[in-house]
């Protein structure tokens, strides 16, 4: 058999694709009989609304990598995919991309939210079809959505077993994040920082007042209601106690001077200004003391009646000019100081983000102990699942920061006021109340009347909240809700705990954390045993891809030009787990090429082969046994690197054997034997070459599994019964599912 003069992967890997799925062989359950072992991973689901990017298609061609090694070694493999509703990212593209407002469907919320989905389920055919391109050899027939019907089961069951355990609680009038812009509550985790020049004011809240005090953010102050002082502090010692009534830009404070161990007497003046409404650390210190509290910055980041007549209804930057030229006028400023500052922004919006309280919103509480979990707090478990060493994160320095940022955890803040995404089963008597206390149900459905069945009277009165869940609530049930929970399903019990999850360092504690956290309350148990975590994807220059600077490559563009395997071959080589990696057109480039060196490759092995196939039975020379003998040692090493997620090492090995020992030296040597005329010598060398050959395959096919199985059909011809449902009826199986070699 000739093979064409040119691999072309246009031609090629949508027919070979098709193949794969027609097999069935991306669904375990219809893996030969060998496969028996369960090894499982859940995609980290992308965007529905989104396309694929760089490092998107890093961790597909990551786990492509590891599922289709592990089903060549005979394992059940389930790679299961599905895609992620992201409540704030869908919302704000379908109200951008329509022009419209969500205040058009104030009476309308049911149908606003239908026509957001309807809009998220026609893209998410978008990127499926691009995660095929990839050659991600998923379970399709268990595609799932973290806002179907039965995600959404698991979501509310979630929420009331969470809530029936006191883990969830309704904050009265807690400080939050607000993002302005989004109009939303954003977690700890949902900020970005950006690094800004700003003002330092040192000041005194009047002549008299005897504490100077420091600040960024001047208009706050007129919400403060203490000053704080580390109670070690001798300068601030005696006043510590004290209670002052002082009158600051026409607003009567009544300011009692606390002594608090978190104050830095370092900083600024050593006393630190508590607006306990504008400040969540403000707020812990004024919970410590029982300090009061005054909203001055409302949810649209404008100043409210209670800042005072002089910059009531402003915007904050206006009222901060405003206060800085009555210190200035009032003789109260003492330093101004120019300093780098982070500026707290919404991830999503780009909002600078407010700490504000509000009122009838549910937080995790991640300290309290937990009577069926050995009376162990969620923190606690969280930071057992690692340090026992039931979950080995890669690489390892990256337990270091989970296990701190384990220790640094606040309540988990999870209600959202956006409408496309889970909606809280949580329901009240209308009208709410204006203040803090709020009698509520926690229930699938609405409650009947007083919340007893038989009180079928007044039960239109009851309301489902409008807010709906944080989407990293929703998604850390992801690696056992996919599988059935809460119904103890067959899959539930073959594949849970997964054996890896792998996915980008930067959401390690967005969604790692919180899949642990869900799953030891929940489940009671681990949701994975391996935590892989890729970097991020830079261009030759070592810069952050990004669209802004110029520098985007597009993976799908890179496909239709070089093909997946080069895409895939480019993004693994070079690339240590947990570590940023390079990526250019030209390493693209240098695959493709590296591709057409395995493809002619084949075509001077399958030319120099005979017709019979009895050289497959020679015996081979001594020269010929050292050849193969020398593969088998690389055998070992591939292996014991794709064992140790050394994917790159593995990938670079299998490279250089194939081009420049088996190319370069092995093939060349072999020219004179095979027109030897002993039949011996030339068998031995046709069935050396032959070997290799399917054994590079083999080697190759998780990293480049479109030409290699290309190849494999070549070799071994492969023929299926109409409705491909069964094992090739003639010659070996597909590549895909032949066995590592040993």
């Amino acid at each position: 058999m000739e093979l064409q003069k040119a691999y072309n992967p246009a031609e090629t890997e949508e027919r070979i694709y098709k193949l794969w799925e027609e097999s069935g062989f991306f669904n375990p359950d219809n893996l030969p009989a060998r496969h028996q072992e369960p090894f499982s991973i859940v995609l980290p689901p992308p965007n529905v609304t989104g396309i694929l990017h760089m490092g998107s298609a890093l961790m597909l061609a990551i786990e492509d990598i590891m599922i289709r090694f592990e089903r060549m070694r005979g394992r059940k493999t389930l790679w299961l995919p599905g895609t992620d509703h992201a409540s704030i990212a869908t919302e704000t593209k379908f109200i951008k991309e329509k022009k419209i407002s969500r205040n058009d469907y104030v009476d309308k919320r049911q149908e606003f939210i239908e026509l957001v989905n309807d809009y998220a389920l026609e893209h998410q055919s978008i990127i499926i079809a691009q995660m095929r391109a990839m050659g991600a050899s998923l379970d399709w027939s268990r595609l799932k959505y973290t806002l179907d019907k039965k995600h959404n089961n698991a979501v509310q069951e979630a929420f009331i077993r969470m809530h029936g355990a006191g883990l969830i609680y309704m904050g009265k009038g807690k400080v939050i994040n607000w993002d302005p812009r989004g109009q939303t509550v954003v977690s700890d985790d949902e900020i970005e920082y950006e690094s800004g020049k700003t003002t330092l004011y040192t000041f005194r809240y009047s002549k008299d007042f005897p504490i100077s005090i420091s600040t960024t953010r001047p208009e706050t102050k007129v919400g403060d209601t203490a000053v704080a002082v580390n109670p070690n502090d001798e300068r601030y010692r005696k006043y510590i106690g004290e209670t002052i009534e002082t009158n600051f830009a026409g607003v009567a404070l009544i300011i009692k001077v606390v002594g608090d161990q978190s104050v830095d007497p370092t900083f600024g003046t050593g006393a630190l200004g508590v607006t306990p409404a504008h400040s969540i650390v403000d707020s812990e210190i004024a919970s410590r003391h029982n300090l009061p509290s005054r909203q001055v910055v409302n949810e649209l980041a404008r100043m409210t009646e209670n800042a005072g007549e002089l910059i009531a209804g402003k915007k904050t930057t206006e009222a901060r000019e405003l206060i800085v030229t009555y210190l200035k006028e009032h003789e109260l400023i003492e330093k101004e100081e120019v300093i780098e500052q982070n500026i707290p922004k919404a991830q999503r919006s780009g909002g600078i983000v407010e700490p504000l309280p509000k009122r009838h919103q549910f937080f995790v509480n991640v300290n309290k102990p937990i009577t069926e979990r050995d009376n162990k707090t969620l923190k606690e478990l969280m930071r057992e699942a690692v340090t026992s060493g039931k979950i080995k994160i890669l690489p390892e320095r990256f337990e270091k920061i989970y296990l701190n940022w384990i220790d640094n955890l606040r309540d988990w803040s999870i209600s959202r006021q956006i409408w496309y995404g889970h909606r809280l089963p949580v329901w009240y008597k209308s009208p709410a109340p204006v203040g803090d206390e709020l009698d509520y149900v926690v229930s699938k459905t609405r409650p009947a009347g007083d919340g007893s069945p038989s009180a079928k009277a007044s039960e239109d009165k009851w309301e489902q909240f409008s807010d709906t869940l944080d989407t990293w609530f929703s998604s850390g049930l992801w690696t056992f809700s996919t599988l059935g929970w809460p119904e103890q399903t067959v899959d539930l019990k073959t594949f849970h705990p997964t054996s890896v999850l792998e996915t980008a360092y930067d959401i390690l504690f967005f969604w790692v954390a919180r899949m642990i956290l869900m799953s030891q309350f929940l489940i009671g148990d681990i949701p994975f045993r391996t935590v892989y975590l890729h970097g991020l994807v830079r261009d030759e220059k070592n810069r952050k891809i990004s669209k802004s600077l110029g520098n985007n490559i597009d993976p799908v563009a890179m496909i239709k030009l070089y093909g997946a395997d080069a895409v895939r071959m480019a993004m693994i080589i070079g690339t240590s787990v947990g570590n940023d990696s390079k990526i250019s057109p030209d390493k693209f480039k240098a695959y493709k090429h590296f591709a057409n060196k395995l493809w002619n490759i084949t075509r001077f092995v399958l030319i120099s082969l005979p017709d019979s196939t009895d050289y497959q039975q020679a015996s081979f020379t001594a020269s010929d046994q050292k050849k193969i003998d020398e593969l088998k040692t690389l055998v070992q090493e591939v292996t014991q690197d794709m064992e140790q997620f050394k994917f790159y090492l593995a990938a670079e090995k299998i490279y250089h054997y194939i081009w420049h020992t088996f190319a370069d030296k092995l093939i060349e040597d072999s020219k004179a034997n095979l027109v030897s005329e002993d039949e011996k010598i030339k068998a031995s060398t046709q069935r050396m070459l032959f070997d290799i050959l399917t054994t590079s395959l083999k080697l190759l096919h998780p990293f480049m599994p479109f030409v290699t199985e290309e190849l494999w059909s070549k070799l071994y011809p492969v023929k299926y019964s109409d409705k491909f449902d069964e094992v090739p009826i003639e010659g070996k199986s597909m590549l895909m599912i032949s066995e590592w070699p040993k």
